[in-house]
């Protein structure tokens, strides 16, 4: 089985990473269209022409399944890409749903950030409206967070600096879940817990798309086992390119990023 993962940079190494877990056996293409990131402060039409021509890569690749693993692009074309294509295409959304299931209950709120193309498109303001009963939920747009990714940059107070003044004007110390609605945000949950309450839940849909992956592939589940220990194919390109040595270097520090922060 071979599937096709793609993001605007980056930040869908997450989703990857959940993929080794879960299908250990499978062989994977990654795609990091790091020629056009961020896609979060693009054009819907820019960014659907970058999804079509990744697709028809993949689809040259002969992949039984495509993840779009950029919740940005999911929001722009997802839906008419299904349809256009073949092969079971699975995109992603934030956790809205999953975080007012879990922890819409309880007292206090929930932050959902995502990229300003996600936040002003109407695809999430629908999902809020189905799911947010209780008027718990709260938008914010954090681009710069895509930036620090795409540059390595994990150990700099200019991050939480950067978290302090954009949600400056959120009540930090009322939220109960953060939703992760892009998956670069992934690898900043150690400065997360910095600003937030410390007993607040992250919420991201890495699970819930593997999952939909699966279900698609008519794949019976074995038990999951760790990224190092998988024995799975994976090729990387970036837009299109097969990576150097040391862009695959660069992709297994975040890989291993991703690894430390499995724990929070």
């Amino acid at each position: 089985m071979r599937v096709g993962i793609f993001d605007s940079g980056i930040g869908g190494l997450s989703v990857l990473h959940q993929a080794l877990r879960e299908i250990p056996e499978a062989e994977f293409i990654y795609y990091a269209d790091e020629e056009h990131v961020p896609y979060g402060e693009k054009t819907e039409r820019q960014i659907k022409g970058y999804i079509d021509e990744i697709i028809r890569f993949m689809l040259k690749r002969q992949v039984d399944a495509i993840v779009i693993a950029c919740n940005t692009a999911t929001s722009v074309a997802a839906k008419e890409y299904r349809s256009k294509f073949p092969v079971p295409i699975i995109g992603m959304e934030p956790a809205v749903k999953q975080a007012v299931e879990l922890y819409g209950h309880l007292p206090g709120r929930i932050l959902v950030a995502a990229t300003p193309v996600t936040i002003a498109g109407d695809k999430l303001h629908h999902l809020v409206e189905q799911v947010d009963r209780e008027d718990k939920v709260d938008l914010v747009a954090l681009p710069g967070l895509v930036r620090f990714a795409e540059m390595g940059s994990f150990n700099t107070e200019e991050i939480t600096e950067y978290l302090k003044e954009e949600l400056s004007s959120y009540p930090l110390l009322q939220y109960k879940a953060f939703v992760l609605g892009c998956t670069h945000f992934n690898y900043f949950k150690a400065y997360y817990k910095k600003i937030f309450p410390e007993n607040i839940q992250y919420v991201d849909g890495n699970t819930g798309t593997i999952r939909q992956l699966l279900r698609k592939l008519g794949y019976k589940k074995v038990a999951a086992s760790s990224v190092t220990d998988h024995g799975g194919k994976i090729q990387y390109y970036f837009s299109g390119i097969p990576v150097t040595a040391r862009e695959e270097e660069r992709i297994n520090a975040y890989m291993e990023q991703l690894e430390q922060l499995d724990s929070i």
